[in-house]
């Protein structure tokens, strides 16, 4: 049974269609980047699979659970298997790290204890090396520091599925090459499928297992990452090269 599966996606904004007939599919403990250059569709691809966007059409697969795009919300049973590591980290601004990283778990696991919830919170803290700033607030992090706070967030529940959304983006290559192995050890660790949107060709060429390169909308590419960087199609070389 795929992790994820896409068949027949269709989005877009009134009345421009976005994505065409997108399909694809993922294995349990592969990492999918999802690739192409500015305004391909990548992040409206990744926002109408979690729902943040109504899709037009299509089907979605995540985790077992069929569901019609656009029209079927990804029930809390099933996003409780999910983590989503967001561009921006998209931390709350008034509370602390641990307060942040708790959420998920006060959300979907209300009957759980306080001395549960620290221990929890600290132990995915410590996955992600930032045990020593539990009781910071998101402005005394630096950029990779809140990345790696919002990973922890991300894989508070122990996820399955873990969505990125351009984790790399404002990092230097240094952090950039840090958080890299650090997607990679919680693969492992954790058991994950990820899927993730990147323009970042170190990043890509660290993580990928697959991709997926789109071009105006459309599924230009579906191979591994080795079949991709050997790829004869021009915008495909002309990306990675």
């Amino acid at each position: 049974m795929p992790t994820l599966s896409v068949s027949n996606l269709k989005a877009g904004y009134g009345k421009k269609i976005v994505l065409h007939d997108i399909s694809f599919s993922m294995k349990q403990r592969e990492i999918r980047a999802i690739l192409g250059t500015s305004g391909c569709g990548k992040s409206t691809l990744l926002n109408n699979i979690l729902g943040l966007e109504k899709a037009m059409g299509g089907e979605i697969e995540i985790l077992g659970t069929k569901l019609k795009a656009g029209k079927e919300q990804i029930p809390l049973s099933v996003q409780k298997r999910t983590g989503v590591l967001f561009q921006s980290s998209a931390l709350l601004s008034s509370l602390t790290v641990f307060q942040n990283v708790a959420l998920p778990i006060r959300l979907h696991s209300p009957q759980t204890t306080k001395a549960e919830i620290k221990d929890m919170v600290e132990s995915r803290l410590e996955k992600v090396n930032m045990l020593h700033a539990i009781d910071k607030l998101p402005s005394e992090l630096s950029g990779g520091m809140k990345k790696r706070a919002a990973l922890a967030r991300a894989i508070a529940l122990d996820p399955e599925l873990l969505f990125c959304d351009e984790p790399s983006a404002g990092l230097d290559p240094v952090t950039s090459r840090s958080l890299d192995e650090l997607l990679l050890s919680l693969r492992e660790n954790l058991k994950l499928s990820i899927l993730i949107v990147t323009h970042e060709l170190n990043s890509i060429k660290a993580i990928a297992d697959k991709i997926l390169f789109l071009k105006t909308g459309e599924v230009l590419l579906d191979c591994s990452l080795k079949e991709g960087l050997e790829s004869n199609i021009a915008d495909v070389k002309e990306f990675f090269f």
